[in-house]
């Protein structure tokens, strides 16, 4: 149906890391990646078809379902550092999904989109070693680079994670472990004594005293009212 409405759209989940490293896993439900605009179009359609559509964060997440069945509309990561735009459609593969053409993420965004799942009941880093370890001699190293943009220590941890995992492997290119360890001891030697603290950021409820008892400043509030911004037409259908 998207397909048939040309709405920009890229599969992501259990599907792009099947598409990447081979892995499948069973799944409950299709993770569908949009910009940020096009999420409204794209519930009203599904509201039309007979979805039962749902705003559960507007910054972030929408859902249709029916019967057993829901799909995730995603157009960012939940703390909303990182945003889906069109370039992450514009560079996704062409596939096949459950007998459908369709596009799906491209590894480098992929990665950027598991950097951050790192809470205390899910952590995706497994995930995102697995593609390096599969496609990381292929990737567009500049490209994950700019994706991740200031948060680089990020991805700097999950390569250290990756490192320790598969010491053996080549799949990071050398110029890509200068840049980051570089940029990281300069960090250790110059550090930035107004530079906020950021745990909220990985995980909210994890950092929750950090902010409501020691009264650090909690900057993902920061990114989510930009984000809000945003996506300001993201409305439920009409009924």
């Amino acid at each position: 149906m998207l397909n048939e409405r040309k709405l920009p759209y890229v599969v992501s989940g259990a599907f792009a890391l099947h598409e990447h490293t081979g892995i499948w896993r069973d799944t409950k439900d299709l993770d569908i990646f949009l910009a940020p605009d096009e999420v409204r179009p794209a519930m009203d359609a599904l509201h039309q078809h007979g979805f039962k559509t749902e705003i559960c964060d507007p910054v972030w997440l929408c859902k249709a379902r029916q019967g057993d069945f829901f799909v995730d509309l995603i157009s960012g990561m939940s703390n909303a550092v990182i945003r889906v735009d069109q370039s992450w459609i514009d560079r996704a593969f062409e596939s096949e999904v459950l007998g459908v053409q369709a596009k799906v993420l491209a590894p480098e965004e992929l990665i950027a989109s598991k950097l951050f799942v790192t809470f205390r009941e899910r952590f995706d880093g497994a995930d995102v070693a697995h593609v390096v370890y599969a496609a990381g001699n292929s990737m567009d190293w500049n490209r994950l680079l700019s994706l991740v943009g200031d948060h680089w220590e990020m991805l700097l941890w999950a390569l250290v994670f990756f490192h320790y995992i598969y010491p053996s492997s080549n799949a990071v290119p050398k110029l890509i472990w200068d840049e980051l360890l570089t940029k990281f001891r300069a960090e250790l030697d110059n550090p930035d004594p107004k530079a906020f603290f950021r745990g909220s950021l990985i995980d909210e409820k994890m950092f929750a005293i950090d902010v409501h008892e020691w009264k650090l400043h909690n900057v993902i509030e920061g990114y989510r009212e930009q984000a809000e911004l945003k996506s300001s037409e993201v409305t439920e259908p009409a009924a």
